[in-house]
Formats: structure tokens, C-alpha cells, sequence
């Protein structure tokens, strides 16, 4: 059995692009992808005065007045792109301490009527007033196209890092163009002992997501096969990624998407910001009839690695809908509001006793 981990690997992109080091990042990353789950990556090609752009307008963002956070309430918007007041979402049962704007890369809707409703779920992002916040939009839509081009060169180096050829995934996303997601995300102090939950254990449902720490705090724990909770604390220059279920259930779980969660900082503490990019799939990819075939050394790791303890929720939807459905279906739960206004017979199946108090994030 492969030893367990106790610590997230560092992997330096930078050993990629070299062809006398990029064996090694390949092990290191076949490593990280097979035992983990989760990696921090160093010397991206992300430009670290675009990062400190970026985290200088998170807490200004949320100092927006309450008058342009409600014109900017995801209720608004059929994608489910906007802002969500604090407390708004359940994960296991308990309010998630976190508020939070959601927003993407910039497709418009190509949804008509009698398509699948799934296909409404892709389209323009709200975004706040220029006056209130000069250069946001610039900025955020910048960064997020630089992740996903950047995210694309990961999963290129994931298939090589599982022996498949670079372009093993491409037929997984939209020839046009993908919609990815982002969000920022503000997790404040608690103002008593009663909960610490910034967000509940939970998988990612897509390919990759790569985290931003935009503050100091401690707060994301990575769950190892034995059901420990292991720190990932920010560290400078760097982000974190990790696996969704979509990458485990077509690499026929050789990949591990791993349990994780955010503690709220500590009582008396300034808030925790983190920004998660969420690289998505072709909305109507039936992800478990694509499985890839696995080269039979490969899916040796996978045997070795022996049983998962994980405290979270897992996306069996995969095997039978369409990927934008599992989505959509994720993002009415999360937000039952939005659904009421923008999907209402999805609304009626999931809350059939009318609007809960809280969405059901996991």
C-alpha cells in the first residue's frame, strides 16, 4: 500500500518546460495526482503583480456598499453568477461562515428555448459597478482567463504524468471555448464559539481547481486516506490544486479527488479571503460512459493505494446525466433562490415545501 500523506507536495512548474527536469515534475505530479489529490505549484506563469492586484480588490469588493451587493445578488442571474450575503449555503448540515461572489469567463448564453435547460447555466457574468471599483472587471477577467490557460497546460501534464497522450482530455471540452468559474470568498472571524465552519467537507466536481490563498490564515484541510485533516496554509507564490470528481471518474478513479474544508479563522481575527478557480467540462459530456482507457501500470497505483476515508459527498450523477445537468442540479441546490426565479420546476423537485432558509451546498 502507498504511504499515506501527511503533508501537500510542492511541485515546481518551471521543472516542466525543461526536458532534463520534466521526468521528474511528471513523477512528482503522478505522486500528487495518485496518493494526494491536492499540490501546491510554484513558478506558474501567473504574474505576481497581477496576484497582488487581485487580492488588494478582494476586501474592497465586500466593503461594497449594501445597496450594489444587492444589485448584484446572484438571484439576479440565471448563470448563478453574482453575490451571495453571508450564511446563505448548509454543507453536512451546518451553515457554511463565508460570503461569496461567483463570476466566469466571458461567454454569452447560447441558450434558446427547447434546448436543455442545462445549457442556460453558461453565460455573462455581473459585475460591480467601474466607478465603485475601478478596474475590477479588467482585472478579475484577466486573471481568470490566465487560469484557464494555465489549466489547460496542467491537464496536458496530467495525461502525460498518467501515460496518455498529451491531448487525452481535449475531446472533454467545447471546441468554442469553455465556461470556467471563479469566486472570491470571504470567510470573517466567528463572533462566538458556536461554529467554525468556513465551508463543510466537500469534493470539487470538475477537472482542476486551482486556489488562491489571498490572506495569511490557516483555514484549508486536506482529508488523507485514514481520515486525518491535514493543514494547507497559504504559502507565498504559489496556489493550491487539487482534483475533481469528474478527472477521478474518468481516469477510473487512478486520480483522487480528496475531501477538504476551510476553518473560519480564529475568534478575534481578521477575515480569511481565498479565490478558487473551477476549470469545468463540456456541459453535455455523460462523464462516466468516457472513461479513458488507463495504461495497465498505471492503474496498478490505483490498487496499491488501497481504501479512502472520506468525510464528503460524491458525484454518482455522473454516471447517468450530463455533466451541465449534475451541474445545474449542484447549483439549485446551493442556491434555491436563484432556481425559484430562474428554474422553477427543477425548484419544485428539490423543494417541493417551497424556499428553505438555507441552500444545501453538500
Amino acid at each position: 500500500m502507498a504511504t499515506n500523506f501527511s503533508s501537500i507536495p510542492i511541485l515546481d512548474f518551471s521543472l516542466s518546460s525543461n526536458p532534463e527536469t520534466k521526468p521528474l515534475f511528471l513523477a512528482e505530479l503522478r505522486n500528487a495526482l495518485t496518493n494526494v489529490g491536492f499540490y501546491y505549484l510554484k513558478n506558474h506563469p501567473i504574474p505576481q503583480a497581477e496576484i497582488d492586484a487581485i487580492i488588494a480588490y478582494v476586501p474592497r469588493f465586500f466593503d461594497l456598499p449594501d445597496a450594489e451587493k444587492e444589485r448584484l445578488r446572484m438571484v439576479h442571474s440565471p448563470h448563478f453568477f453574482g453575490y451571495s450575503r453571508f450564511g446563505a449555503e448548509l454543507t453536512k448540515g451546518k451553515v457554511d461562515q463565508r460570503e461569496q461572489y461567483d463570476f466566469g469567463t466571458s461567454l454569452q448564453s447560447k441558450w434558446q428555448p427547447g434546448d436543455p435547460e442545462y445549457l442556460k447555466l453558461w453565460g455573462p457574468s455581473q459585475w460591480p459597478e467601474e466607478h465603485l471599483l475601478p478596474g475590477f472587471r479588467a482585472a478579475f477577467a484577466s486573471y481568470i482567463d490566465g487560469l484557464q490557460k494555465l489549466s489547460y497546460r496542467l491537464l496536458s501534464l496530467v495525461a502525460e504524468a498518467l501515460e496518455l497522450p498529451p491531448d487525452a482530455f481535449a475531446h472533454f471540452f467545447e471546441q468554442d471555448g469553455n465556461e470556467d468559474r471563479a469566486k472570491i470568498v470571504k470567510y470573517p472571524a466567528p463572533a462566538d464559539d458556536s461554529s467554525d465552519q468556513g465551508v463543510g467537507p466537500h469534493f470539487d466536481g470538475g477537472f482542476l481547481t486551482l486556489l488562491l490563498q489571498a490572506s495569511p490564515h490557516r483555514g484549508l484541510q486536506v482529508q488523507n486516506r485514514s481520515g486525518q485533516w491535514i493543514d494547507a496554509p497559504p504559502t507565498p507564490g504559489t496556489f493550491v490544486v487539487n482534483i475533481g470528481k469528474a478527472l477521478e471518474t474518468v481516469t477510473q478513479g487512478v486520480a483522487i479527488a480528496t475531501s477538504h474544508r476551510v476553518l473560519s479563522p480564529e475568534k478575534g481575527s481578521t477575515p480569511r479571503y481565498s479565490i478558487p478557480f473551477f476549470q469545468m467540462v463540456s456541459q453535455g459530456t455523460v462523464i462516466g460512459r468516457q472513461v479513458l482507457d488507463m495504461p495497465p501500470g498505471i492503474l496498478k497505483i490505483k490498487e496499491a493505494r488501497g481504501q479512502v476515508i472520506a468525510d464528503s459527498i460524491n458525484y454518482s450523477e455522473y454516471n447517468e446525466l450530463p455533466s451541465g445537468l449534475v451541474a445545474l442540479i449542484g447549483r439549485v441546490k446551493s442556491h434555491p433562490d436563484v432556481a425559484e426565479r430562474h428554474y422553477p420546476e427543477l425548484f419544485n423537485k428539490f423543494f417541493p415545501d417551497g424556499l428553505p432558509t438555507h441552500g444545501l451546498a453538500y
